[in-house]
C-alpha cells in the first residue's frame, strides 16, 4: 500500500503531519476491533439495500411516478456510496477480489471509476483536510461554492487518479470509465429505454453534489487538530441516513462498517464526549 493510501487509528505512531487527534491517549482505551467483523446476514443486508432502492427507482420511473422515482434514485445513491465507502476499507467482508467486483459493477451503475473514488478517499484519510487532500477541498467553501463545485469535483477526483505513477491503478480507472463509455452509449443510442435513461441522468446529478453532500455536510468548519469530521447522535436522523453521518467515529477507526458505527460512537462518547458537539444536522 502506497504512503498516500494509508489510514490512521488512534495509538499508531503518527508523524506531525498527522492530525493531533490521533495522539490522543483517551481514544486508545476505545474497544474497537470487536467491531470489525461482519456477519453474513450484515454482509447479504450491505448489497441488498441499495439493489433495494435501484428497483424500486426504476419501477417508479417506469411509470413515469416520477416524485418517488427521484425520492428512490437519491436513497439508491446514499446506500450505494456507503457500500462502496465500506468497500475502499475492506470492510464488506467478502475478500478482495469480490471487493474489486463490486466497486466494478457500481462504477457503471453509479457512474464514474469507483477505484479512483477510492484512491482519493484513501488519500483524504492519510492527508486530512490538508494539503494534497483532493477529496476533502470543498470543506473549506461556504456551502454555496460547494455546490457550485459540485460538477468539477468527480473530474478533479479521476484525473487526480489518472495522474498517479500506480499502473494498476489507472488501467483499473481507464477500465471503468471505458465501461462507462460502453453503457452510457448503449443507453442513449442503441437500447432507447426510457427509464435507463432517467437512471443515467440522475446519477450524473447525483455525482454533481457529492462535494457538498458527501464532504461539506461532514467537514465543514473543521480543523486538522481535534475536530476533523462532524457526527450525528439523533436516532431518527441517523435511521434516515443509514448511519452515513458518523463521520468522525470513521475517520477514527476506518476498518469499522458503517452498521457498526453507532455502538462506536457509545464508546467514544465515554472518553471524548466532547467530540459530538461538532453535529451534521
Amino acid at each position: 500500500m502506497v504512503l498516500e493510501q494509508q489510514e490512521w487509528s488512534p495509538g499508531q505512531k503518527v508523524g506531525p503531519e498527522i492530525p493531533e487527534i490521533f495522539r490522543d491517549s483517551r481514544l486508545r482505551s476505545v474497544h474497537w476491533r470487536d467491531l470489525v467483523p461482519v456477519g453474513r446476514l450484515e454482509i447479504v443486508f450491505e448489497l441488498a439495500l441499495p439493489a433495494f432502492w435501484l428497483a424500486l427507482s426504476l419501477a417508479a420511473a417506469r411509470v413515469h411516478w416520477y416524485l418517488p422515482a427521484l425520492a428512490s434514485s437519491f436513497l439508491f445513491f446514499l446506500t450505494g456510496l456507503r457500500l462502496v465507502h465500506n468497500a475502499f476499507h475492506s470492510a464488506l467482508g467478502i475478500g478482495r477480489g469480490a471487493t474489486d467486483a463490486v466497486l466494478g459493477i457500481m462504477s457503471v451503475i453509479m457512474l464514474g471509476s469507483m477505484h479512483a473514488v477510492k484512491f482519493n478517499h484513501l488519500r483524504h484519510h492519510r492527508l486530512t483536510l490538508g494539503e494534497g487532500d483532493v477529496e476533502g477541498r470543498s470543506a473549506e467553501m461556504p456551502a454555496w461554492r460547494a455546490l457550485l463545485f459540485g460538477p468539477a469535483f468527480p473530474v478533479l477526483l479521476h484525473a487526480t487518479a489518472l495522474g498517479h505513477k500506480q499502473k494498476a491503478l489507472r488501467a483499473q480507472v481507464i477500465g471503468e470509465l471505458a465501461a462507462n463509455v460502453i453503457w452510457v452509449s448503449m443507453v442513449f443510442d442503441v437500447w432507447h429505454v426510457g427509464v435507463l435513461r432517467y437512471h443515467v441522468i440522475a446519477m450524473a446529478v447525483g455525482q454533481c453534489f457529492t462535494a457538498f453532500f458527501a464532504v461539506w455536510t461532514v467537514h465543514h468548519h473543521c480543523y486538522r487538530t481535534h475536530y476533523i469530521a462532524r457526527t450525528l447522535r439523533n436516532r431518527i436522523k441517523n435511521a434516515v441516513t443509514f448511519q452515513m453521518f458518523l463521520h468522525i467515529e470513521h475517520h477514527l477507526f476506518p476498518a469499522v462498517h458503517t452498521c457498526h458505527l453507532s455502538a462506536l460512537s457509545q464508546r467514544i462518547d465515554e472518553v471524548a464526549p466532547e467530540l459530538k458537539s461538532k453535529i451534521v444536522f
